[in-house]
This record gives structure tokens, C-alpha cells and sequence, in this order.
């Protein structure tokens, strides 16, 4: 399946609340915590094709995704990605480890969950700020950023991983 999404930083949770509920979107998922863990071979094979496998943990459920390199796209985040829901994550990280792959880096946020016709929309709350993720057809995409109030200058193609290395490294200087 082909992914298309972009994040935006927002710097008002309560106002995107009230926002979101005006235009009626519905919410889908109550906010809940989830922990993202990237997994690479020692090469990094997956980090110079620009591909990622991740095990994102939702309370007890946890998910294997892949994600295929970025298509060129000068505003939206445009991949490959397959999930899926696995059922015993004990043996799903001892067969990762079988397979010579490591941990790389582990993030965790909050997470509610939305939906406004056919977009999804992922409001995210992290230790570097509050970000809006649209996810759906490019055109949904931009309508619904600008009915929020932003353009094609506030996406963010970067994913967290980059977003939270670029601000430790900030915060080094």
C-alpha cells in the first residue's frame, strides 16, 4: 500500500481540538500511549535504501511495519508501507534478533486518533513539541491543512526519527 502524508507542527492542542470538532471530523481513537522501535542490520541496509522496519507498541497490541524509500515529492511524504498486527511480540524481537537486525532508535508519544472524510488525521504529542500528521489522498491532504489554517510551508516530510535527532543536537549547541 502506498502511504501519502505529511506533519505539521502546531502549537496549540486545545484550539486543534476545538478546530477538529468544528469541521466535524470524528474521532476514531482516544489519545493513548504508544513506544516506536526501529530495527536495522549492523550494515544499516535499511537506513541507505531509506527504508525503516518498525514495532510499535499500543498497550498490549504490536504492530511490524515496513516502510519503503520516500518517492521524490517536494510536499508530501509518499512510501511504501506494509503492517501488520503480530501477535506474540516476544518472539517477533527474538526472530528480528535471529535475523542479525538490532534496535536502532526507540520513540514513544501520545496519540489521538481522527477522521474527517477520507483523511485520517493523527494529532501527536511528543518531548519536541505537538504535531498534526494528515494522512490520505494529496488533495485531501491540503484542504484539510488549510481549513486548519496552514499551507504547503508548514508540512513536514521529516519523520520523527530526524525531528527528534535534530533537536537533541540543537539543544547541544
Amino acid at each position: 500500500m502506498t502511504e501519502i502524508e505529511v506533519k505539521i507542527k502546531i502549537k496549540s492542542l486545545t484550539s486543534l481540538f476545538q478546530q477538529l470538532e468544528t469541521l466535524g471530523a470524528q474521532k476514531i481513537k482516544e489519545k493513548y500511549y504508544e513506544t516506536n522501535t526501529l530495527y536495522d542490520f549492523p550494515s544499516q541496509e535499511l537506513l541507505q535504501k531509506r527504508s525503516a522496519l518498525r514495532v510499535r507498541k499500543i498497550n498490549k497490541k504490536c504492530f511490524l511495519t515496513y516502510k519503503g524509500p520516500p518517492q521524490p515529492s517536494r510536499s508530501f511524504k509518499i512510501r511504501e508501507e506494509y503492517e501488520t498486527e503480530v501477535k506474540n511480540e516476544k518472539q517477533l524481537r527474538k526472530i528480528l534478533k535471529k535475523l542479525g537486525l538490532k534496535q536502532t532508535f526507540t520513540y514513544a508519544k501520545y496519540r489521538t486518533v481522527y477522521r474527517y472524510q477520507r483523511l485520517k488525521i493523527f494529532v501527536d504529542e511528543t518531548p519536541i513539541g505537538n504535531f498534526i500528521e494528515l494522512e490520505g489522498k494529496q488533495s485531501d491532504i491540503v484542504k484539510i491543512a488549510k481549513l486548519l489554517g496552514y499551507s504547503r510551508r508548514d508540512f513536514i516530510k521529516k519523520d520523527y526519527i530526524q525531528l527528534i535527532k535534530e533537536a537533541k543536537n540543537n539543544s547541544q549547541k
